[in-house]
């Protein structure tokens, strides 16, 4: 392995599974920032509809696993989230941001963005624990969020050994 001084260009070179990674990293930041938004503006859309469908007695006619969305938790949950959109939309934001950081400095080989970047993937989930509760995790979209993130924190990690402490 190369020496890592001023006068070795090749030892400052980012790693190519970095690179994809951060670069896939900006790509969710991204899909985070429009979602975000997305789920604020259009929380009462959502929550009204939910309410329609339920009201209209068709829920009946769906199969077993499309009513358990439309179960009376479910509805309860989509109200909390609404009635918490705010909080949850600055925390989502905030999460958003420090990933965006985290990868910028990791992408100069600096290690204190690895932990900005986990605390970012940490920080919603956080969020919808104390504003929504556990429920807001256990459905398809939660686990495929844990999955996603969990992989992502694994993939950063096994590149730590890249970065230098400056």
């Amino acid at each position: 392995m190369s020496e890592q001084t001023p006068f070795n260009p090749e030892a400052n070179k980012l790693p190519s599974g970095l690179n994809v990674l951060t670069i896939l990293t900006f790509i969710g930041c991204a899909i985070g920032l429009g979602s975000g938004v997305w789920q604020f503006f259009g929380a009462k859309k959502g929550l009204d509809a939910m309410e329609e469908m339920i009201n209209s007695g068709k829920v009946d006619e769906m199969p077993a696993f499309a009513r358990s969305f439309y179960s009376p938790e479910a509805l309860e949950q989509a109200r909390t989230a609404y009635e918490n959109r705010l909080p949850m939309f600055i925390i989502g934001m905030v999460g958003v941001a420090l990933c965006f950081y985290g990868a910028l400095q990791m992408r100069k080989l600096k290690s204190q963005g690895y932990m900005m970047y986990v605390i970012g993937e940490l920080l919603p989930f956080v969020g919808y624990l104390i504003f929504v509760g556990v429920a807001s995790l256990t459905g398809m979209g939660g686990i495929i969020g844990i999955v996603i993130a969990g992989l992502f924190i694994l993939l950063y990690t096994m590149q730590r050994k890249y970065l230098i402490h400056k």
